[in-house]
């Protein structure tokens, strides 16, 4: 086992850990946001530089510090490696800087996202963006247009991830979208027009960080933080068949794949569960998701209970017991 002590606090993993799966493990905010790391999907990471961190320490073999800040996805933890995150100023500001140029060519349209109360560029700028900006020439702007029958492409609000691509690789046998062009030209697109038609597609929806990619099912229908997301499940030959429905009184809005703390899809589902699989009757309810309360998606519902319990308090909340009669 290796120790390796991130923002003061000493931790032990096992070899070839990355110290952003280091950090994970300890949980907070200690934790180094991600945009394009997907721990169940071989290859991502690297590529926002979101998750930059000061190792102001390389091992206990060798006391001296990196020379610039270094990628946490992909950078393995050594024995005695002394990270700093939050603890560190340099990274705060490296930080802002990359919220700066991812929010560059991203379109202000925040008011009519569907991703919006669940978008991780938008939490990313609450906690590191600027309040104007320095950029004066035009954005790159792109037409809307559907890539399958039930995806819908917004190429204005893409930061280049690549977490949609990889997706399509490895959960599907014949992917048929990918980046085009080179540097600041990139998008993704389709090959000559093709449409995504495959079983899995949809995945790509929930695994992408802002709203470049949309359900054409649910498009407009609602906000998140006015839906009741519960988690359900069916027996279904293609995938788990487990999933969340997110629920507006008794009618289903939508479905998506479970996801866990971190905001990745644990259960990747099929599109016939995702898509067409939109009646109650349907799925089997196990009960309400629980959520953070810190996030939009919790407002004005979830849990009411007239106290709280000191053994198990609402997620996010911490209570005096004198507070408990």
């Amino acid at each position: 086992m290796l120790k390796v002590t991130i923002d003061n606090i000493l931790i032990e993993v096992e070899e070839g850990t990355t110290i952003l799966q280091a950090a994970r493990r300890i949980g907070g905010k200690v934790v180094p946001p991600a945009m394009c790391y997907y721990s169940s999907l071989k290859g991502t990471g690297g590529k926002c530089r979101t998750c930059l961190v000061k190792v102001a320490k390389t091992s206990a073999k060798d006391p001296r510090p990196m020379a610039r800040l270094v990628a946490s996805c992909s950078t393995p933890v050594q024995d005695g490696m002394v990270v700093e995150n939050i603890t560190s100023q340099e990274v705060k500001e490296a930080r802002k800087g990359i919220v700066e140029f991812l929010l560059i060519n991203h379109p202000l349209d925040c008011p009519v996202c569907d991703q919006a109360g669940e978008c991780d560029l938008q939490d990313l700028s609450y906690g590191f963006g600027l309040e104007g900006t320095r950029f004066e020439e035009e954005k790159r702007e792109f037409s809307v247009i559907d890539i399958g029958r039930y995806i819908k492409l917004h190429m204005n609000r893409c930061i280049l991830c690549y977490r949609c691509v990889y997706t399509a690789d490895q959960l599907t046998g014949g992917r048929v979208h990918g980046v085009l062009y080179r540097s600041d030209v990139s998008e993704i697109g389709t090959f000559i027009s093709n449409s995504v038609e495959n079983d899995f597609s949809g995945n790509m929806i929930d695994v992408c960080p802002v709203g470049a990619l949309t359900d054409l099912t649910f498009r407009f229908r609602s906000r998140v933080w006015f839906l009741r997301p519960v988690d359900v499940h069916r027996e279904c030959s293609r995938c788990t068949g487990k999933a969340v429905a997110w629920m507006f009184g008794s009618e289903i809005y939508r479905i998506t794949g479970r996801k866990d703390a971190f905001g990745e899809v644990t259960d990747f589902i099929c599109n016939e569960c995702r898509f067409e699989k939109k009646e109650v009757s349907n799925w089997i309810i196990e009960g309400p998701r629980r959520i953070n309360r810190q996030s939009v998606i919790s407002a004005n519902h979830y849990e009411k209970i007239k106290k709280q319990s000191i053994i198990k308090p609402i997620e996010g909340i911490t209570m005096n017991p004198e507070e408990i009669s």
